[in-house]
């Protein structure tokens, strides 16, 4: 049998592969797992805007009160606020149900311990030895079940950790904001308001079917759009649990993970907060972020594609500092998970401490061109790409042509039916041809389509 986890938790469609029996499941078992047994245990519960939230929320709470836990529920509110309310209340362990930037029909179940980190790969396996029945949980009863216990304001909560994680004012800012109408709907605004910016929100009406439908970080397009439309000084645009920032500048010019690590590590070294002069990245990050480190004094250490192979470094070398390109940036002394709106407000405060407007902090880093094509394929295919002979030959061909003057790389994802296929060079018109010599190779030989 497959693995239940991936590489960001359980995810499926809703009511199919992730039903409301696999989340009562993953409640009971996960709270037999993640608690000490020493008092009564209480796993905090977050979710985003999906429709299924409700019913999943449900399921996993009556799972983790099955075994005599107590959920403790904080209601629609990003994934990295259930990170820090788990430490902020003292909980045993915390769950996101989630898809995060995934379309509307899917969502997620994602665990984090009792100090806001993902868990490792061991715990999530006898996670899974529970549910697979080859561990016994308790069946209380009476007043040993546990409880449903609601928190009075988490939301305010979590916007007073965000403030306090900045020493700058945004007055005279005027902000666009994209909340994808997810989990960020409803704080964001608030949050850069407080700090005296003229806010301009969008994609802020939930419905609980509109979440990342055309907005959001992964159609970066439209802050972009509605940033000069609006004559603003940057647009902010977080995706569905608000673990994510894609920004742009006065311009409309797209700024992505890359370009916040390259901001953040020029301004936390000037002031002596980068740990080890170091800033982690992954393989998929741009070559231009090498060239800014470069000229700027900072270390570059590289990982395999996912945050959490970030998180893994960071802590194992003690640094403080990392993201993807895809905008999932770790600020790891304020907080232990991805976090889009913290991650903007660090990007605002270097541009305040810059003195100048957005697209001169952003001069700290030129994009190298760079091709990424999405293939869809069938899960059960696309971990093996690279044992098809013509789709191997076809990327034997692109790495030979590119040579020392570019780079390709070729992964699966671990979150969608999708190989990724990125190319970099000097040359963009050599990168797509290169691209789409692969992308033409996986069409015919795995059945793969092109995702626009």
């Amino acid at each position: 049998m497959a693995r239940l986890f991936g590489t960001d938790g359980v995810r499926g469609v809703a009511n199919t592969v992730l039903s409301a029996q696999l989340a009562f499941d993953l409640g009971r078992a996960g709270a037999y797992v993640l608690t000490n047994h020493i008092h009564r245990p209480r796993i905090l519960v977050g979710r985003d805007t999906r429709v299924s939230g409700n019913m999943l929320e449900a399921a996993l709470i009556a799972g983790i009160m099955s075994v005599g836990a107590d959920a403790v529920t904080v209601g629609v509110i990003p994934t990295p606020a259930v990170a820090f309310l788990t430490r902020y209340y003292s909980c045993d362990a915390g769950v996101m149900i989630s898809a995060s930037h995934n379309p509307v029909e899917d969502n997620g179940i994602k665990f984090f311990n009792a100090l806001g980190y993902k868990l490792a790969d061991e715990v999530e396996d006898r996670i899974e030895s529970v549910i697979a029945g080859k561990e016994e949980t308790p069946r209380p009863v009476g007043l040993d079940i546990g409880r449903r216990v609601t928190v009075k304001n988490p939301a305010q909560d979590y916007i007073d950790f965000l403030l306090s994680t900045v020493d700058v004012r945004l007055d005279g800012m005027k902000i666009v904001l994209d909340c994808a109408n997810g989990a960020a709907s409803d704080i964001a605004p608030v949050l850069f308001e407080a700090l005296g910016a003229e806010v301009l929100p969008y994609y802020n009406t939930p419905d609980g079917c509109n979440i990342n439908k055309n907005c959001g970080s992964t159609h970066p397009e439209r802050i972009c759009e509605l940033v000069v439309e609006q004559d603003a000084d940057c647009g902010l645009a977080f995706d569905g649990d608000a673990d994510r920032l894609i920004a742009c500048d006065e311009r409309g010019k797209e700024l992505d993970g890359d370009h916040v690590l390259a901001i953040c590590a020029r301004r936390m070294l000037l002031e002596g907060r980068l740990k080890g002069n170091t800033a982690v990245c992954t393989v998929m990050s741009n070559m231009g972020l090498t060239k800014s480190a470069e000229e700027n004094g900072f270390r570059l250490e590289r990982t395999a594609v996912g945050d959490r192979y970030v998180l893994e470094k960071m802590l194992k070398d003690g640094y403080c500092l990392g993201g993807e390109k895809s905008g999932h940036v770790i600020f790891l002394d304020y907080n232990s998970t991805g976090d889009g709106m913290l991650t903007a407000l660090q990007l605002l405060a270097a541009v305040k401490k810059d003195g100048g407007k957005v697209s001169g902090s952003a001069r700290v880093m030129q994009n190298m061109p760079q091709v990424l094509l999405n293939m869809t394929v069938d899960n059960a295919v696309k971990h093996g790409f690279a044992s098809c002979r013509p789709v191997a030959e076809a990327i034997e061909a692109a790495e030979a042509e590119l040579g020392q003057n570019g780079r390709i790389l070729v992964r699966p994802s671990g979150t969608e039916p999708l190989i990724r296929i990125m190319l970099e060079g000097s040359d963009e018109a050599q990168i797509a041809r290169l691209g789409l010599a692969v992308a033409d190779a996986m069409t015919e030989h795995l059945g793969a389509q092109r995702k626009l």
